[in-house]
């Protein structure tokens, strides 16, 4: 009889790495498929769906992000207070000049299931608009 191996918080969280990603001239979407599998842990061989054992992702340079075609005039942000007339539609060019932190954000949110794990996942993210962060940097570069 096989017996299903299935690994402990504690040591989870012991195995966290610090994985970095440059977005200089990297595309949006290709980011943000890279990060979620590192947040999610998909890249390690103890994966389990129902456990949070993902790493921590530094993502650099999110000013110097791209998009494909004609996105950067056609993509646009949408939401809504909940109030008549509180609908709120910001296009990607407004959203990069504004905070590009955020576009990075809600690319790699939106890749991740939605279930309880997100937001600690979200939590283990940090994304800079320059090349400067204060995070290890021994950490070695996601290969993926």
């Amino acid at each position: 009889m096989t017996e299903t191996f299935l690994p402990t918080q504690e040591s989870l969280y012991l195995d966290r790495k610090w994985h970095h990603l440059d977005a200089d001239g990297q595309v949006l979407g290709r980011l943000a498929t890279r990060a979620a599998v590192l947040l999610k842990g998909k890249h390690k061989r103890q994966f389990t769906p129902s456990l949070d054992c993902g790493d921590f992702v530094v993502v650099t340079n999110a000013r110097k992000i791209r998009v494909t075609g004609n996105k950067a005039v056609s993509k646009f942000y949408f939401r809504h207070s909940g109030y008549a007339d509180g609908a709120r539609v910001v296009t990607f060019r407004q959203q990069m000049d504004k905070d590009p932190r955020k576009v990075v954000y809600l690319a790699v949110k939106r890749m991740l299931d939605d279930n309880r794990h997100r937001s600690r996942q979200m939590r283990r993210l940090r994304i800079y608009p320059g090349a400067e962060h204060p995070h290890p940097t021994g950490a070695f570069e996601a290969a993926l």
